[in-house]
């Protein structure tokens, strides 16, 4: 983990965060600044930079499944959510520490940005 990140602040419960599932690999908590009526983020428990920088496969996979979770536990899976995650700069990644948005709760529109 790095030590000056904001994801691995929140993972080590040094900065406090609305914490909604967690398991031996990822951790899930409501977005500061939500952007739906549910906007949640799934971030690895590993500090890992950005999508560019998976090694394992099975990393972005757990997120993945924890998203569908959750939209399952916050009761929009079945109306339908996005997940998103954005890679550096121009992508719109602004925390180097990769995550997953989870955004549900009304109609998105298309395209997003």
């Amino acid at each position: 983990m790095s030590k000056h990140c904001l994801f691995c602040r929140i993972i080590r419960r040094e900065v406090a965060s609305e914490i909604i599932a967690e398991n031996d690999d990822c951790l899930a908590f409501q977005d500061a600044d939500p952007r739906a009526p549910f906007h949640a983020l799934v971030v690895p428990k590993k500090h890992v930079s950005s999508l560019n920088d998976v090694e394992d496969p099975a990393m972005v996979g757990a997120l993945a499944l924890m998203a569908a979770q959750i939209a399952r536990e916050a009761g929009v899976a079945d109306s339908g959510y996005r997940t998103v995650i954005n890679t550096n700069g121009n992508g719109g990644q602004s925390i180097f520490h990769l995550h997953l948005h989870v955004l549900g709760g009304r109609k998105l529109t298309w395209p997003p940005g």
